[in-house]
């Protein structure tokens, strides 16, 4: 569909849904937002224009027809949470720039990589390793791991497009491409629609997630999720070649040509555990997730490991701000109008009856495959998110549990499809699995995500009381 017509669609399904009939116990103004708000989403979803312009012509189409004042549609531009990813996005720059995130899995490498199965669990460790500091996944697994991981391909001749593919290849490409959608999950600064859930939990549910919570929720599932998928992937899609001492030589390699650590990898080194460990112990220093990400951008910008043009040429963390801000803001003046607990009410009278446990079970899974229809992770979070959420609290599940597990999720399920994140046409796209297989395996490997993070996630969560 071209450019303009996405457009025009865009427009009339947001002007269709103004002049529909507004439902009882529901004021004008709600439904008017949700007419822009969906009309948003879908423009989000096809992109006739970029995210953060969608959602700048949503809020000034908000302001412009008085459903929000001018200050409520800026409102969400303040929220500490999106300035936390903005951080965040600064610190993964600061990874790439100065070469400490790829030397890092070349160490790894160094020691550990004799074996195809080791390389597996080397990419996914160094994926785990990056994934507090690196809030974009795609930069992550795109823009770190995956020049390495191509690399790796050809120094074993196996190349894509032909038998060579499966030698080791494919099996590469598929566990890295799952592994990080895994990493994704564990940490609220590890994927840039995290802090969404968290700001949209406390809009819907009025509850803080802190990054320690959501860490601590996430470990136990999460590393039994990283332990299985790459052996799950070596049983069930397995690489011809099996040894690979070749590994270690390459590593070693990479490694002499680049020398000792320099000053600036172990700045981001130092400014990195010291920002761990204070998002980890928030609860006993007090400082605010956010203050400990700007203390440390400014630290690396004092010791000019990052200079301001670095800071103003990096597209990525001013584009989240402004489709984040948009995008807040709608969704919680949709809440604050009346229409999610609306909409949850109305759900949930249809589900009278059911206990909480399966009501839960049902949103999870619907929540889940339902990113068949999504090609964003953003986009998918902010559709559904609020409402499922909404209406997994108003069944009876604890506010903690439904916001964390469908959160969880929210990364989980852009292992599906070869387009439903922005890593998957990255690996899909290098040519060594082709679709249908793609498709089977991410369907396999959401099956065991979903038996992890509900089975043994669920048993971690009744230990940390959050049911």
């Amino acid at each position: 569909m071209g450019k303009w017509k996405s457009f025009l669609l865009v427009t009339v399904l947001g002007a269709v849904i103004w002049f529909l009939p507004v439902p009882a116990g529901l004021k004008p103004q709600a439904w008017h937002l949700l007419a822009i708000f969906v009309a948003t989403i879908v423009g989000v979803i096809l992109q006739p224009l970029p995210m953060g312009a969608m959602a700048l012509i949503g809020i000034t189409v908000c302001a412009l027809t008085k459903t929000l004042t001018v200050p409520e549609a800026l409102s969400a531009f303040a929220d500490a949470t999106i300035w936390l990813i903005v951080c965040a996005f600064l610190f993964a720059r600061s990874f790439i720039k100065t070469g400490l995130g790829s030397r890092i899995a070349y160490m790894l490498m160094g020691k550990i990589g004799d074996k195809t199965l080791k390389l597996g669990y080397v990419l996914c460790i160094s994926d785990l390793i990056l994934a507090p500091a690196t809030p974009s996944n795609t930069a992550r697994g795109g823009g770190v791991l995956f020049p390495i991981v191509r690399s790796l391909c050809s120094a074993f001749d196996s190349e894509p497009g032909g038998p060579s593919a499966r030698r080791i290849g494919s099996y590469l490409m598929v566990t890295q491409f799952q592994c990080n959608c895994i990493t994704s999950a564990m940490f609220m600064t590890a994927m840039a629609a995290n802090p969404l859930v968290t700001v949209l939990s406390k809009q819907v549910l009025n509850i803080d997630i802190s990054w320690g919570l959501w860490a601590l929720a996430a470990s136990v599932p999460g590393i039994a999720a990283l332990v299985l998928m790459p052996l799950a992937l070596y049983k069930l899609y397995p690489p011809e070649l099996k040894h690979t001492p070749e590994a270690k030589e390459m590593a070693a390699l990479e490694l002499k040509k680049r020398g000792p650590m320099t000053t600036a990898e172990k700045i981001v080194l130092a400014v990195f555990i010291g920002a761990l460990v204070l998002w980890a112990t928030s609860t006993i220093t007090k400082l605010n997730a956010t203050l400990v990400a700007l203390l440390g951008v400014c630290v690396m910008l004092v010791t000019e490991v990052l200079t301001w043009k670095d800071i103003l040429d990096d597209k990525g963390p001013w584009d989240t701000l402004m489709w984040m801000g948009g995008l807040v803001g709608m969704a919680g003046f949709l809440n604050k109008l009346g229409f999610i607990p609306w909409f949850a009410k109305t759900v949930s009278a249809s589900i009278a009856g059911i206990a909480w446990v399966p009501a839960l079970t049902i949103l999870l899974v619907v929540y889940m495959y339902a990113h068949y229809g999504f090609a964003s992770l953003t986009a998918h979070v902010t559709a559904m998110f609020p409402a499922f959420v909404a209406v997994a609290a108003a069944a009876g599940a604890p506010v903690f549990l439904a916001a964390l597990s469908l959160g969880f999720l929210s990364n989980l399920c852009g292992g599906l499809t070869h387009y439903s994140t922005g890593t998957a046409p990255i690996y899909f796209g290098a040519g060594y699995v082709e679709q249908g297989t793609w498709w089977k395996i991410g369907f396999g490997a959401s099956v065991l995500n979903m038996l992890i993070w509900v089975g043994v996630g669920g048993l971690w969560w009744k230990v940390l009381g959050l049911w």
